[in-house]
This record gives C-alpha cells, sequence and structure tokens, in this order.
C-alpha cells in the first residue's frame, strides 16, 4: 500500500523540494503539486488524499482559509515561512507544522508522525484489540495502591522533577512517576505543551501562540514545542 499525497504550495522551489523528498520514501506516492488551492479542489473531490502538504500563505486564498472548507480532510502538515501561523495549524488539527526552508530531517520527523498515527488508527480498528483500545483511564501508583484516573477528569499534568501533578475537576494527585512516562500511557486528547507540562485538549478554553487557557488556569507553551502542538488529532 502507498499513501497518496498531495502538494499545495505557491512558490515552485518550494514543491520541487517536498517532491525530491517524497521521491526518498517508496511507501509513499505524490498525485500532483499544485501552486494554489482553487488549482487542487477538484482532484481533492474525486481522489482519497492521505498525507497534503498545505503552504499557508498564499494568494487569492490562504491554505488555512481553504482547509476549513474541505468536506473530506485528510491529514494535513501546514509550511509556512511564518513561525506566528503555529496557532493556526493548532486550531485545524493539523498533523504537524513545517517552517521553511525544510530540512530533510524536520521534514522526515513529520512524516513519522504520520506514521504513527496511522498505525494508531489501524490497530484501534481492529477487531482482536477494539476491546483493548477503548481504555478511558489509567491506574497510577499512590501510596503502594494503584489509584483509577479517568481521564476526562483530568485537566492538565504538571511536571515536579521526579514527581507529576495531575490535576483533577475537583482535586489534584501528586505521584512519583516522570511525566514522559506518563505521557505514554495516556490516550490522544492529551498534548504535551511545555517540558513540563500536558494538557487535555478537551478542556482548553482559550489559547494563544504563547500559551493556552483552561478555565481560569493559564499554561505556557515551551519554545521546543511551538512546531509540535499542532500535532493532536480529534479523531478520539
Amino acid at each position: 500500500m502507498k499513501y497518496k499525497c498531495l502538494i499545495i504550495d505557491d512558490e515552485p522551489l518550494a514543491r520541487e523540494l517536498l517532491e525530491t523528498y517524497l521521491e526518498k520514501l517508496p511507501d509513499f506516492e505524490l498525485i500532483s503539486s499544485f501552486s494554489s488551492a482553487i488549482e487542487a479542489s477538484s482532484i481533492l473531490s474525486t481522489t482519497k488524499i492521505d498525507l497534503l502538504f498545505l503552504d499557508i500563505e498564499m494568494p487569492v486564498l490562504k491554505g488555512t482559509d481553504f482547509f476549513k472548507n474541505l468536506v473530506n480532510k485528510p491529514q494535513v502538515i501546514f509550511t509556512t515561512a511564518y513561525r506566528d501561523y503555529a496557532v493556526d495549524g493548532f486550531e485545524l488539527n493539523a498533523l504537524d507544522y513545517l517552517l521553511k526552508p525544510i530540512f530533510f530531517e524536520r521534514f522526515f520527523l513529520a512524516i513519522q508522525k504520520f506514521l504513527d498515527q496511522e498505525k494508531k488508527y489501524v490497530s484501534n480498528n481492529s477487531p482482536e484489540n477494539s476491546n483493548a483500545n477503548k481504555s478511558d483511564s489509567v491506574f497510577v501508583n499512590k501510596a503502594k495502591k494503584q489509584i483509577k484516573i479517568l481521564f476526562d477528569h483530568v485537566l492538565y499534568v504538571e511536571s515536579l522533577k521526579d514527581y507529576i501533578k495531575i490535576h483533577l475537576k475537583d482535586n489534584t494527585l501528586v505521584i512519583k512517576e516522570s511525566i514522559s512516562n506518563f505521557e505514554k500511557r495516556i490516550d490522544r486528547r492529551f498534548i504535551r505543551i511545555h517540558r513540563s507540562y500536558i494538557v487535555n485538549q478537551e478542556k482548553i478554553t482559550a489559547y494563544t501562540k504563547n500559551d493556552v487557557e483552561i478555565g481560569e488556569i493559564e499554561i505556557p507553551i515551551g519554545n521546543s514545542y511551538k512546531d509540535n502542538i499542532s500535532n493532536f488529532s480529534n479523531g478520539l
């Protein structure tokens, strides 16, 4: 199976670079490459595209405005020369956000994110794993006791060196576990936005390019996470 890709970018050199990168990946097939979103509308309505590389700042119609109105949205990786558009990608549930000039190492990391999402999708929809992947909770060790934490009750998680503080709807819970290890045990509704913070994206009430808000609580977005903040999915 080959994943079908589409490139939309008004810069010829940017399109050529992405085309060259995709040629290095045997599991990916470039269906077409367009200089404007309007030109690509027809093929997106008639062909199933798995992965879309979409420039944000384009004449006539911005990539973000175009993507908002797509009926059947493929996985999207936004490309742009402007870092400030990361929040737009966050809002549209983009898989990733590539800042130009795009180097192959960063491009390949975005591809790995796509492949990870595909593996999760296949796993979640396989008959033998359908029940196992419906978990809505996690057990944590507190005072030699395993305590069940419902994901829906978690607002955000804060790192305290070797400990984490789990902020729940009605209380907090401090346990001895690294935030990186805890991140591996929770589901796709959570997003790492800082070295010290994971948030439940369903609880976010407002955000800017520098922080997210959960009610009256402001949580900073780390500089090294600005490109990755859009890497969350609404496919829960």
